[in-house]
């Protein structure tokens, strides 16, 4: 029987792009091109992956479509400490607060420890982001509040509509920061900032070429969950947070790697080119669904996860223009 591993997530660092995790081995950076191939283990069952570093003490079951592959115990524990549920406020270290664009209609408000610098916007997927201002956490947390109440800007946007508009990016990237433009200016002419945020000026960054969209096929659908046996094989074309954007169908590249050997590879290109894709079209795959299951290697072949289909539909906040 191949050997199983776990896979402990998605991580991606600014110079060298993204890398699966796996528990007790070394990451497997990951490169456009590259064969991702697995399989579930047949019978087999998704367990909780504990919270803060510790095991589940239950070994709990949770659902193949949980992202936090936690169960409801160690789920509530690992957000009790959380800077999102304010339950560090204590917090020394300098907060950064930012806005993130994700398609036409979506900006978002959120802050980041300081030190992380853009990973944070990188594992949300955020196409274009610009830092708005820095200070300590509570008034960082004060003006992401402020942003809500007086723009209707949301500190959340549900990556089914990230996924879904991804398809309609401008393809400029001085359009692409054109509605961060606009908030952003809106923002800085509201009062009651904080006095102890110092303000950032207005400086888009753009994601398009680290997630490898330029020229990258569009995406029809989503995996919606893993199931015991089922296998996923596919050309990785592009990566935006936590997602693997998969051509499926047989392989266009010979020789390639299954992610299920954790190899040494380099960081992902910027070429801007269309690039060859499978047969099949493209899926998203959304490496949260991959943790508590284990995973084996796997053939190339079709897909034997539930694929849910992207709905076309117009994703605009209300209130924003």
């Amino acid at each position: 029987m191949a050997q199983a591993w776990r896979c402990a997530g998605l991580r991606w660092s600014p110079a060298e792009g993204p890398a699966l995790l796996w528990d007790g081995a070394r990451p497997s950076p990951l490169t456009w091109g590259k064969r991702v191939s697995f399989g579930v283990v047949a019978g087999g069952v998704r367990q909780c992956v504990g919270a803060r570093g510790h095991p589940c003490p239950m070994r709990a079951a949770v659902p193949g479509r949980s992202t936090g592959a936690r169960c409801e115990e160690c789920a509530r524990l690992d957000r009790a400490h959380s800077v999102a549920a304010d339950g560090i406020a204590d917090d020394p270290r300098p907060y950064r607060v930012y806005l993130a664009w994700f398609g036409p209609g979506l900006v978002k408000v959120g802050i980041t420890a300081a030190e992380r610098g853009p990973v944070r916007l990188l594992e949300q997927g955020a196409v274009c982001f610009s830092w708005l201002g820095v200070g300590p956490l509570m008034a960082a947390r004060r003006t992401e509040e402020l942003l809500r109440a007086a723009l209707r800007v949301p500190d959340r946007v549900p990556y089914a509509v990230k996924r879904a508009v991804r398809s309609t990016l401008p393809t400029g990237e001085e359009e692409r920061a054109g509605e961060l433009r606009e908030v952003y200016g809106r923002a800085v002419r509201l009062g009651d900032w904080p006095e102890s945020l110092e303000r950032t000026p207005f400086q888009p960054v753009d994601h398009v070429r680290a997630f490898g969209l330029a020229g990258a096929p569009a995406a029809h659908g989503e995996v919606s969950e893993l199931v015991p046996g089922g296998s996923v094989s596919g050309e990785l074309v592009a990566a935006a947070g936590p997602d693997l954007h998969l051509a499926v169908g047989p392989p266009s590249i010979a020789a390639l790697s299954s992610i299920a050997a954790p190899p040494s590879a380099a960081a992902p290109s910027s070429a801007v080119g269309p690039r060859p894709v499978g047969r099949g079209g493209v899926i998203v795959l959304d490496t949260r669904l991959l943790r508590g299951w284990r995973l084996v290697p796997a053939g190339d072949g079709e897909v034997s996860f539930p694929v849910r289909q992207f709905k076309v539909a117009e994703h605009r906040q209300d209130g924003l223009f």
